[in-house]
């Protein structure tokens, strides 16, 4: 059997539904949708009694509410009542090829695996084969252990990006098998109008060495330095983080009991599922995570986050017109930022023009946090999507901050050189594109 050791990667077990109704069964991301609580209670509705991964998932909306650890027992409770009670079919060892079609037209292509989380550090500067590529705030770390340790099911919404120009590893595989004609595990469309998904077996010894000669190839491009860059996490990273925290302790908790290193080696808890995406898939969007700022005690605390971002990014201020004409703006620019709030119940489109030439987040980050810190009652969000932050900006107390684009061409590089993104530099992809729960796999 082809190993896939070297690249840091295993075929997992996947396990989905008998009777896979994707658009009950599969929901986004836990992270997604953090202010909107009447999107979670519509994909509750739509779930209803039926097997969804909404019953074994923590959105995030929820994280501050009482009840936490029983919310979290539930989940787990809800995970064992799916293995026992038959919900999935028999296990099938094999990567997924998917394609998803999102609500906008785009087809983005995937690789589901496992990630061996040996070969995965968050911490910057790393040389692993696998790398974080923003900041790892460690305190949102505990409370997402809590949830994953001694859980009897994963589901991944980690996206890990291959850097393929060539576009060798992902829609290499994925071309074989559509042009062979063979049949996907499953399709179907996904809830809240969020476009469909496909996904196909990829479990033939001819098609894993198809996919061990793609990964040796990007392996060896990859390799600079005395070291080999070849995943940067896109999307969960702080799931990422986590599931190699609780692989730490359990790790040393076999270690003390005194368990044989290949046990310990062959552990579930040892790897965590993952999606591979090309970063220069034509259907993955690089989208700037915006800021939402809010302080309802404080009715000059906008306009003076204005007037302290200005002198510190020494920018010029331009008003606009209309919310459109500020996006508009903002996207034309790698250096320029939105502001969007109500003064007196008048609309606010304030354009903040800097000169920034390096990655503008990375300035802009600190002179908010900066601000934040100083200023009390405020706080702040991040988003997904303009229409989102203009939906919020409406609100009294909150101010929408949109951030220019993310390029792609030397995003490697930077990482490489630089380390770390500030944290929440980049999406990829508006809110409803994130990845859909759908396979899951034992773990504890």
């Amino acid at each position: 059997m082809t190993n896939f050791s070297e690249y840091g990667l295993s075929v997992p077990e996947i396990l989905f539904p008998k009777n896979l109704d994707t658009k009950t069964w599969s929901v986004v991301a836990c992270d997604q949708y953090t202010q909107d609580r009447e999107y979670w209670a519509a994909a509750k509705k739509e779930a209803g009694d039926k097997p969804s991964t909404l019953n074994l998932i923590f959105p995030e909306v929820y994280l501050n509410d009482e009840g936490k650890a029983e919310r979290i027992q539930k989940i787990k409770e809800a995970m064992a009542s799916y293995i026992d009670g038959g919900v999935f079919g028999q296990p099938k060892k094999a990567f997924v090829y998917v394609e998803r079609t999102t609500a906008y037209g785009r087809v983005r292509k995937g690789l589901v695996a496992a990630l061996d989380l040996d070969s995965y550090e968050w911490k910057p500067f790393s040389t692993a084969l696998t790398r974080a590529t923003e900041a790892t705030i460690l305190e949102r770390i505990p409370p997402r252990m809590e949830i994953r340790r001694g859980a009897p099911l994963e589901l991944p919404h980690i996206m890990l990006l291959a850097n393929d120009p060539g576009h060798l590893l992902v829609e290499g595989i994925g071309g074989k098998i559509k042009a062979r004609g063979d049949a996907p595990l499953y399709q179907g469309p996904l809830m809240q109008e969020s476009g469909s998904i496909k996904g196909w077996a990829v479990e033939s010894e001819e098609d894993l060495k198809a996919v061990q000669a793609a990964l040796q190839k990007l392996y060896e491009a990859g390799s600079k330095n005395g070291s080999t860059f070849l995943f940067a996490v896109g999307d969960g990273n702080h799931s990422l983080a986590t599931a190699k925290a609780v692989w730490e302790e359990e790790k040393k908790r076999l270690q003390e009991a005194g368990a044989a290193q290949e046990r310990i080696q062959e552990s579930p808890v040892r790897y965590a599922l993952v999606e591979i995406v090309n970063i220069y898939d034509a259907g993955l969007t690089f989208e700037p995570i915006h800021r939402v700022v809010f302080n309802k005690a404080d009715a000059s605390a906008f306009e003076a986050l204005t007037a302290f971002l200005q002198e510190k990014l020494g920018a010029q201020i331009q008003e606009l017109s209309t919310t459109q004409a500020l996006e508009e703006a903002v996207k034309k620019s790698t250096a320029d930022f939105g502001l969007y709030y109500k003064k007196d119940g008048a609309q606010k489109q304030i354009l903040l023009k800097t000169k920034i030439t390096d990655l503008a987040v990375s300035r802009f980050q600190p002179a908010l946090d900066s601000f934040i810190k100083e200023s009390a009652g405020t706080e702040i969000d991040y988003i997904h999507g303009a229409e989102e932050v203009f939906r919020l900006g409406e609100k009294d107390g909150a101010l929408g901050i949109l951030l220019p684009p993310v390029a792609k061409d030397s995003f490697f590089d930077t990482i490489g050189s630089l380390g770390p993104l500030p944290r929440k530099s980049f999406s990829m992809g508006e809110a409803s594109e994130k990845r859909f729960y759908l396979e899951a796999r034992r773990l504890f």
